[in-house]
């Protein structure tokens, strides 16, 4: 089944509606100078070399050169010990110092470990257990074990332990005994201890420095408040999103004698509709429901089209795989099956047919899909993907070049020459090759709400009408 044609008045909101995220004309290669920033470079080469393998011709060596120069200046800006990435500071410390590296694989498991000797503790030591059931002689060092836990003092706790083995009355109770030996001889205290001495380390300390510079610890009291502040403003911008769709289907209703139309929040696929669901959006921000006009209150509904709200277009732009798999999935629903959706609205029922007709084809995806945001346009949009340029420079090659870096400034850039040959030819770059499309395909499907609303309060509704009825 293909795509009905759009309503009028949404196929005209959606033509005439103002595009401020849309990207501007791509510069060639050969136009760029030392002045052009290297992030902008690289993304402008990347994609000329794209388009050449696609007209099945290799890109030659001039605009190697031009990859191999751009990265090395993106390498010796992020490397720059006042206005430089200290995340990629680090991961260069991290490549440098063997130190570094054990302090940072320990690091990774630390929470893990600190909640296993948490729950060892309290599992003996807890201060209701020593109410209940705990031994004269146990009751101090118990309290002193669970103290050390609770201020996650390792090497007081390893202390606490030794100090209940040598009671002398250890050896009336070999089950308490076997308790403290187990946790004594665990290797989760010994992670902890390795990375509480590791902290002294001169490396390490200038390692813990620069993550403290890229913002607040992971479950800091600043970083929760900056996560439900994120929070809030994504379900603010979730809601205009929904407003401006909402006035749409008003609109859309009052000039369609034959269809009637609806809009729901938050649809979430149901485990009925086969495909693979990981991975995929299977939560959608605000849809767009119509059935004909004079159905009972209980009849399935189609889905018309759907908006995805972003708080900025970058957010926008690694949400696309997510949105264009869930697309797919949705377009796995059998046409002959009617589906139930929970919304913010309550269940609703869609036809699997309409699900169907979806696809993922990027000339068809405009009168689908939508991103609302509320940010204002970039004057000089991004064009290399903060995710590309994560991989960039996290390749083997500029780490080695940013460590000769830091021990030469004339260090030769020429072997960041297998990042070209890798994205050329390797499948974990194929991302990165095709940012810019990736890109672009954003921008084109992202509008802003304001503009979006003003579209709609320039629309002719008498000249809509005859169209939509017709």
């Amino acid at each position: 089944m293909s795509l009905t044609p759009l309503p009028a008045l949404l196929d005209a909101t959606l033509r005439t509606v103002a595009r401020r995220y849309r990207l501007p004309p791509l510069e060639r290669a050969s136009s760029l100078t030392d002045a052009t920033n290297p992030a902008t470079a690289l993304a402008i080469v990347i994609e000329e070399a794209r388009r050449i393998q696609a007209d099945g011709h290799a890109p030659g060596a001039d605009l190697r050169q031009r990859f191999i120069d751009a990265l090395a200046r993106m390498i010796r800006d992020a490397m720059d010990p006042s206005s430089g990435d200290p995340s990629f500071q680090a991961s260069v410390l991290r490549h440098d110092a063997p130190n570094v590296r054990e302090y940072a694989s320990l690091s990774a498991h630390a929470e893990q470990d600190r909640r296993a000797l948490h729950s060892a503790v309290n599992a003996i030591a807890h201060p209701a257990k020593l109410e209940r059931s705990a031994q004269a002689w146990q009751r101090d060092g118990l309290a002193r074990l669970h103290a050390a836990a609770t201020a996650a003092s390792w090497a007081e706790l390893q202390a606490a332990l030794a100090q209940l083995l040598a009671l002398p009355e250890m050896a009336t109770d070999a089950a308490f005994e076997q308790d403290i030996v187990k946790l004594e001889d665990s290797p989760a205290l010994e992670r902890m201890l390795r990375l509480d001495a590791l902290a002294a380390d001169a490396d390490v300390r200038r390692y813990r420095a620069l993550w403290v510079r890229q913002g607040p610890l992971v479950g800091s009291t600043v970083a929760v408040a900056q996560g439900v502040a994120s929070q809030q403003r994504g379900a603010a911008v979730e809601a205009l999103a929904a407003q401006a769709l909402d006035a749409l289907a008003r609109r859309l209703d009052a000039v369609d004698e034959q269809r009637t139309y609806r809009v729901v929040t938050s649809m979430r696929v149901p485990s009925s509709v086969p495909g693979r669901h990981d991975r995929a959006k299977t939560e959608w921000d605000a849809i767009l429901l119509e059935r004909a006009r004079g159905n009972d209150a209980a009849s399935a509904w189609n889905l018309r089209f759907l908006v995805e709200a972003k708080a900025s277009a970058d957010a926008a732009t690694t949400d696309l795989p997510r949105l264009l798999r869930g697309l797919t999935l949705l377009a796995h629903a059998a046409p002959d099956t009617v589906y139930a959706f929970e919304t913010h609205q309550g269940t609703v029922h869609v036809h699997g047919a309409s699900l169907h007709a979806l696809t993922t084809d990027e000339a068809a995806l405009p009168r689908e899909v939508l991103y609302c945001c509320d940010a204002s346009a970039d004057a000089t949009p991004r064009l290399l993907g903060a995710a590309s340029r994560m991989q960039l420079l996290s390749a083997q090659a500029s780490l080695e070049y940013a460590s000769a870096l830091a021990q030469r400034p004339d260090a030769d850039p020429d072997g960041l020459g297998v990042i070209w040959h890798a994205l050329l030819t390797l499948p974990q770059w194929q991302a990165v090759l095709h940012q810019y499309p990736s890109l672009r395909q954003v921008r084109e499907l992202m509008v802003a709400i304001d503009d979006l609303r003003a579209a709609l309060d320039e629309m002719d509704d008498g000249g809509i009408a005859s169209s939509v009825c017709a």
